[in-house]
């Protein structure tokens, strides 16, 4: 008989995007007792430095930074109990147009049938049943974020595993109460020119095409001090502004879209783990 445990695996680009989309879905099933796997595939590099210098001014030293961003990442992990934290170690590419995205090592310029191999083997040892990363898109285009997508997708591929698989998103219904509640907060949200907007995909779907809805309300704490570890990019992370009670109220759902599935749980679900247990 094979005991394993039920598995998450969450396949994410930076340190501390595990606990922007994830850290809900995280915490709630390492509760629940499934074994929770954290992949992250670069080390962070293009983040803020200390005293928030940013990455291309004096000062900013981006192995410094991953050395930091890892600590926190640990830091992290606790608080949202992860399992296991398996890092892919390749340079932050930084956003898209970026000199670092084709700097020696970056994520973005790495082949992707390499990437695939080495998460490849990270799938084999752990047999995940439920594995998890962004739409084809990165969500809102960030080059590692799209590399994770296809890296992700190419290491099933290698594999003769079948989890269920799912890409993070929001409701557009969401991202308009985000827009309002950044402003309040005096985020840095402006509304898309109409001309550049054409040309970007818009980030979310349509309230009608998620499939999963995942409450984590009462990990919403968790999922505020796990964003809160990553102090040093505390500036980038508006959410911290609105304190516990508040951040919670608004992000107490996780949503997916289930892109693989061979269990036929019905959708919409409100469980990653639908079918498997």
């Amino acid at each position: 008989m094979n005991h394993r445990p039920l598995t998450l695996m969450a396949v994410h680009a930076h340190p501390d995007d595990e606990a922007t989309g994830t850290g809900g879905v995280l915490a709630r099933y390492a509760q629940e007792g499934v074994r929770t796997v954290l992949v992250t595939c670069t080390d962070g590099g293009c983040g803020d430095g200390a005293g928030g210098v940013k990455p291309g001014e004096a000062g900013h030293d981006p192995q410094a930074v991953a050395a930091m961003r890892l600590q926190e990442l640990k830091a992290s992990c606790e608080v949202l109990r992860v399992s296991h934290l398996e890092m892919l170690g390749y340079a932050d590419s930084g956003m898209m147009g970026w000199p670092a995205n084709d700097a020696p090592g970056a994520f973005w310029r790495t082949p992707v049938e390499e990437g695939a191999a080495r998460l490849a083997e990270l799938m084999r040892r752990y047999q995940p049943d439920v594995v998890v990363t962004y739409d084809e898109n990165g969500f809102y285009g960030h080059p590692d974020h799209i590399q994770a997508n296809r890296v992700t997708m190419a290491a099933l591929a290698m594999t003769a595993l079948t989890p269920k698989v799912y890409w993070t998103t929001a409701p557009r219904s969401m991202m308009q109460r985000f827009g309002e509640v950044m402003r309040e907060f005096g985020g840095d949200w402006e509304e898309p020119d109409p001309a550049e907007g054409a040309a970007m995909p818009e980030i979310g779907l349509p309230d009608e095409e998620i499939t999963t809805w995942v409450d984590t309300t009462a990990f919403g704490g968790q999922k505020f001090d796990a964003l809160a570890a990553h102090a040093s990019q505390g500036e980038n992370i508006f959410f911290l502004r609105m304190g516990k009670e508040r951040f919670t109220q608004l992000m107490g759902v996780e949503t997916f879209v289930r892109v693989r599935d061979t269990t036929g749980a019905p959708l919409p679900e409100d469980d990653l783990f639908a079918g498997l247990r």
